[in-house]
C-alpha cells in the first residue's frame, strides 16, 4: 500500500505512516499508565481500609482513656476544692489572729500617743498663754502710743489748718491790695473790670479779631498790671507760693483759620502771649500760668453781640499754688 501511494505521488512527502506510529505509541503509553494507576489504586484502597480499622480501634481506646481521665479529674477537683476550703479557713483564722494582735498593739500605741499628745497640748497651751500675755501688753502699749500719735496728728492738723488759713488770709490781703492798686491805676474803664476774684480785660483791648499777637498798644494796656504786680511781689513773703493765672476765653461762635482751628487754640494762644509779655517785663515765670478755656466758661449766655463781646476776655487771678 505504501508502494502504491509512492507510485501515485512520486514527488510528495507522505507523513501519515509516521503519524500513525506516534499515535500508536501514545495509546500504548496511556494504557500502561491507566494499568499502573488501577493497580496502585487497588493497593492504596486496601491500605486505607486497614488504616481506618486501626484508627477506629485507637479512637475507641482514646475514648476509654478519656473517660478514665475524667473520673480521676473529678476526684482530684473535689480534693482540690476541699483543700482550698481548708486553706481559706486557715488563712481566715490567721488573719483574725493577726488583726487581734495588731489591734492590741495599736491600742497600746494610742494610749502612749494620747499621753504624749496631752503633755504636748499642755505645753502649747502654756506657751500660747505666755504669747497672749505678751501680745496684750504690746497691744496696750501700741494703743497708748496710738493715742499719743493721734493727739500729735490732731495738733499738727490744727496747726496746719491755722497755717493754711493764715496763708489764705495773707494771700487774700495781697490779692485785695493788688486789685485795689489796679483799680486805682486803671480807673473806671468799661473794658477792664473786676469779676469775683478775677481782673478781666476784654479781648478787643489786647488783640485784633482772630489774632493772638500782642501789639504795642496792648502792651501799654498791660503795663499798669506789671507795675502793680512788681510792687506786690516785693511784699509777698518768699514762703507764700503765689501764682498769677492768665486765662483766655472766647465767645461761642466757631473759628477755623489756617492759624487756629478752634476757639480752644485761640484762647490758649492769647493766654500764652500775655504770660510771655509778663515774663519779658521781669515777672518770674515760676509764678505764672496760662490756660485756654475756649467758649466753655461764658460770663453771659446770651446770643447778642454784647454778650459775645463780654465773653471774649483775658482774666488775671492772683492765687496760691
Amino acid at each position: 500500500m505504501a508502494l502504491s501511494r509512492r507510485s501515485r505521488q512520486p514527488n510528495s512527502i507522505n507523513i501519515w505512516p509516521g503519524f500513525v506510529d506516534a499515535l500508536t505509541q501514545l495509546v500504548m503509553v496511556i494504557v500502561f499508565v491507566l494499568l499502573v494507576f488501577t493497580v496502585g489504586q487497588f493497593y492504596l484502597s486496601g491500605a486505607v481500609s486497614d488504616q481506618d480499622i486501626t484508627i477506629k480501634k485507637l479512637t475507641q481506646q482514646l475514648n476509654e482513656l478519656s473517660e478514665m481521665l475524667g473520673l480521676e479529674t473529678k476526684k482530684n477537683s473535689s480534693l482540690t476544692q476541699q483543700q482550698a476550703s481548708l486553706n481559706g479557713e486557715r488563712d481566715r483564722l490567721n488573719a483574725n489572729l493577726a488583726a487581734a494582735a495588731a489591734a492590741a498593739e495599736e491600742t497600746q500605741h494610742q494610749l502612749s500617743d494620747q499621753e504624749a499628745t496631752i503633755a504636748t497640748l499642755n505645753e502649747n497651751i502654756k506657751a500660747l498663754r505666755d504669747q497672749l500675755d505678751q501680745i496684750t501688753a504690746a497691744l496696750d502699749l501700741a494703743q497708748a502710743k496710738d493715742k499719743e500719735s493721734q493727739a500729735k496728728i490732731d495738733d499738727l492738723g490744727n496747726k496746719l489748718n491755722v497755717a493754711l488759713a493764715n496763708k489764705v488770709e495773707e494771700l487774700a490781703r495781697y490779692r485785695s491790695e493788688f486789685f485795689g492798686r489796679l483799680k486805682a491805676i486803671l480807673g473806671d474803664r468799661p473794658d477792664i473790670r473786676v469779676v469775683g476774684d478775677r481782673f478781666v480785660f476784654q479781648s478787643e483791648v489786647l488783640f485784633a479779631p482772630a489774632s493772638a499777637e500782642l501789639a504795642e498798644p496792648a502792651r501799654q494796656q498791660l503795663t499798669p498790671v506789671v507795675n502793680a504786680l512788681r510792687e506786690i511781689q516785693s511784699q509777698i513773703p518768699p514762703n507764700l507760693n503765689w501764682i498769677l493765672e492768665v486765662d483766655g476765653h472766647t465767645d461761642v461762635r466757631p473759628i477755623n483759620t489756617p492759624t487756629f482751628q478752634s476757639n480752644w487754640e485761640l484762647s490758649t494762644a492769647r493766654a500764652v502771649s500775655v504770660t510771655k509779655f509778663l515774663v519779658e517785663q521781669g515777672i518770674p515765670a515760676e509764678h505764672l500760668s496760662a490756660a485756654g478755656f475756649g467758649e466753655f466758661q461764658p460770663l453771659d449766655r446770651g446770643t447778642t453781640e454784647d454778650a459775645w463781646r463780654r465773653n471774649r476776655r483775658i482774666e488775671l487771678k492772683l492765687t496760691q499754688r
